[in-house]
């Protein structure tokens, strides 16, 4: 087995674990310790909270560290934290701080997995392979998020939420055999790391001032503090408002993972077809569509609006984010690869913990279906930030000139 085809069946592993453990954990707080909106809110946000305290010097970190080695440690810790959970259960001991803090180890070990996992691909596929590799990613984790939860849900009705997180913790621990196998970093280091600092500088100052990866930064914060809204929200509107089963629960929040499916497999052609630039303000109008379309009906039609809003708001963003992804790994310098992805995520996934912070407070006055809404309203925020760009009126996103890194800061690592 080639190395790429060994780095995408590890992630593909864990995603399919973090998938159902993605419904697993949240039910473990409603059925187990019926949880406030509030604590369900605190735990969605501390999946992401890692990224506002760690997510700048991440790119940093994982430049000094072997790139397998940082996510075969990543993934042993997630495997570790999760494993607690049915433990804590078994002894009569689980409590709602007991999820979140076991949310708050994966949240750092996901930082440091996902800056080191997308600085590797480039070093492991040419270039001109990149956007398929990306699709072919991005495609293969929205099958895990369309299969995922909804065999999730099956296990937890079968199982019960507790148990069903054993096979997340397993998934991480065959992730990290895999990785195992993969080739040690091959790039040259230097003597001595100029300070930390400078490092982030760099990296941050590259991405704000960059004509293109800065805009592409703030539409996908928007995005991203939505999706933090939602995965907070979703199973509370799911359960409590429109009374879904576990395993009904588990296939309507499968529709993203399609929606995210055929966004990935139509990625390549729609850029060709219509430019990258267009492509992203498109895109950005059509999560606003899917984001407005999620909390409308009632009854059976409630089932079906949300099934509709999310999987048209997952094929927009999912365009984005390949499209985004491979533009900054092709044009980011390679020193400064690591550090540009971590600052995008710093600033992109550091909204999802405010999202499901502010989505939980205001579900409870507002309820989650005039929360929803409101959401849909900030989504317009993404294709603003395009539209707002010198992207507005290119057809493709490289028609601008490539800018280079600040010379002083550059010297930084030769």
């Amino acid at each position: 087995m080639s190395v790429f085809w060994r780095w995408w069946a590890a992630g593909t592993t864990s995603a399919w674990g973090s998938a159902i453990g993605g419904v697993a954990l949240p039910l473990t707080a409603l059925a187990v310790l019926d949880a406030t909106p509030f604590e369900i809110g605190l735990i969605a946000a501390a999946r992401y909270a890692a990224w506002i305290v760690i997510g700048l010097p991440a790119g940093v970190i994982v430049q000094r560290l072997p790139l397998r080695g940082a996510q075969i440690g990543a993934d042993l810790a997630r495997a570790i934290a999760v494993g607690t959970v049915p433990l804590a259960w078994w002894a009569d001991r689980l409590t709602v701080t007991h999820l979140v803090i076991t949310a708050l180890v994966i949240s750092f070990a996901n930082v440091i997995f996902d800056v080191a996992n997308s600085t590797f691909l480039p070093e492991i596929v040419d270039r001109d392979q990149l956007q398929s590799r990306n699709s072919l990613t991005s495609g293969t984790h929205s099958v895990t998020e369309l299969g995922g939860p909804a065999l999730g849900g099956v296990i937890v009705q079968a199982l019960g939420a507790v148990p069903t997180l054993l096979f997340d913790a397993v998934s991480y621990l065959v992730s990290a055999l895999l990785l195992r196998t993969l080739p040690a970093r091959r790039a040259a280091r230097p003597d001595r790391w100029p300070p930390l600092g400078a490092m982030i500088r760099e990296g941050f100052t590259y991405v704000v001032r960059h004509p293109v990866m800065g805009p592409g930064m703030w539409a996908a914060t928007a995005v991203n503090f939505v999706c933090g809204a939602q995965l907070a929200l979703f199973p509370l509107y799911l359960v409590r408002d429109l009374h879904a089963a576990p395993s009904l629960v588990g296939v309507l929040l499968a529709a993203e993972g399609v929606g995210s499916l055929v966004g990935a497999a139509l990625t390549t052609r729609f850029t060709d077809l219509v430019g990258s630039a267009r492509a992203m303000i498109i895109a950005g109008l059509v999560s606003v569509a899917g984001a407005l379309t999620i909390p409308w009906g009632t009854g059976i039609f409630a089932s079906a609006f949300f099934a509709l809003g999310s999987f048209t708001f997952a094929a927009g963003v999912v365009v984005l984010s390949v499209t985004t992804r491979t533009y900054r790994q092709l044009a980011s310098p390679p020193e400064l690869l690591s550090r540009v992805m971590a600052t995008v995520r710093f600033v992109s996934w550091g909204a999802i913990p405010l999202g499901g912070l502010i989505a939980g407070a205001l579900a409870g006055p507002l309820g989650t279906r005039g929360t929803l809404l409101i959401l849909g309203v900030v989504t317009v925020c993404a294709p603003l930030a395009w539209l707002l760009s010198p992207v507005r009126g290119l057809r493709d996103l490289t028609d601008l000139p490539q800018p280079q890194p600040d010379r002083e800061l550059d010297t930084s690592l030769r």
